[in-house]
């Protein structure tokens, strides 16, 4: 809101002055000898002004228009963005609410699905589905702790996540949701920290690579791959989907946005919209940005712009530099 209101002053400013420079270099210009000297009609009427006091007098008056309309402009800004403020105070409500309304009924769940992790035998072959739906119970509840914080304004701004880790754990509950579809899921990865936390490096990959196996038809690929710099680590996820249609590719991140279904696509499916707004929100806060590189009817490939850690690197790679 300060933002705006000082834009607008300063624009109101410049035209006070602009309209100050015009009055003095009139004055000026009918100072001249040859104006002073001209013959008066018959008509005409002869006014003498003291020229220090009319500059003075017209650059108190511009003076007092400038703080004017530096007071109207911050006024009539708090009047624009307090809709805007409503609703961003009204969104982190909900948020907060309907987090804190999961948070007992999955500690619940957490708790059944260990009790029951303890009564099936190591020996099991239903153990390693009983580990994994216990993993997935705690990501869930780890979620549901970061949007509390995030409702909150409380998140770590010194957090990091192993990209490796993180990948590797993504890759193996997606392939699940991929092969249920038909679609080959290939994820190369790097040795690399970034400036997120896990729970939401996790959140941006989910969202990202499960619009890809959303948008890819049997038989296609998502492959998820990884670059990294000292200030900035990229992670690409690309599919053989048909590309975005229907919409503006800058518009994907938009809350609620919705694309159009390819001619002759069978596979594709439509989401609530909120998915890839998410994963730019946590991009943007972070210091980063969610981009699309290239979209057409081969495929579309996302970009994941998020600042890199300063400890980045393999824990291999840090013990050999110590």
């Amino acid at each position: 809101m300060i933002g705006i209101a000082l834009r607008v002053a300063v624009v109101s400013a410049a035209l006070v002055i602009a309209i100050i420079v015009l009055v003095v270099a009139y004055v000026l210009w009918q100072l001249t000898p040859n104006q002073l000297h001209e013959q008066p009609g018959p008509t005409d009427i002869h006014i003498y002004l003291d020229t220090i006091d009319l500059s003075i007098a017209v650059i108190g008056i511009g003076g007092l228009a400038i703080i004017l309309a530096g007071v109207a402009a911050w006024l009539i800004a708090r009047r624009a963005v307090r809709p805007i403020a409503e609703a961003a105070r009204m969104q982190r409500t909900f948020v907060a609410d309907a987090s804190h309304e999961l948070r007992t009924p999955l500690t619940v769940l957490n708790a059944r699905v260990q009790r029951l992790q303890r009564m099936t035998p190591v020996d099991d072959r239903r153990r390693p589905v009983v580990e994994d739906l216990r993993e997935d119970t705690q990501i869930l509840i780890n979620i549901v702790n970061d949007l509390l914080e995030a409702a909150a304004g409380s998140t770590d701004p010194d957090g990091s996540a192993d990209l490796r880790a993180a990948s590797a754990s993504v890759h193996r509950d997606m392939s699940v949701l991929a092969a249920e579809r038909g679609v080959a899921l290939d994820v190369e990865t790097i040795d690399a920290r970034v400036r997120v936390s896990e729970t939401q490096l996790r959140r941006c990959m989910v969202a990202l690579i499960d619009n890809a196996i959303g948008h890819t038809p049997p038989g296609g690929h998502v492959r998820v791959t990884a670059t990294s710099t000292a200030s900035r680590t990229t992670i690409r996820v690309e599919d053989d989907g048909p590309g975005v249609v229907g919409i503006q590719p800058a518009r994907v991140f938009a809350r609620f946005a919705h694309g159009t279904p390819a001619d002759g696509a069978t596979n594709t499916r439509t989401g609530y919209g909120i998915g890839l707004a998410l994963v730019r929100d946590i991009a943007v806060r972070a210091g980063g940005d969610a981009v699309i590189e290239r979209t057409d009817s081969s495929g579309t490939v996302f970009a994941l712009h998020l600042p890199t850690a300063p400890d980045s690197g393999s824990e291999h790679d840090r013990k050999d530099r110590a």
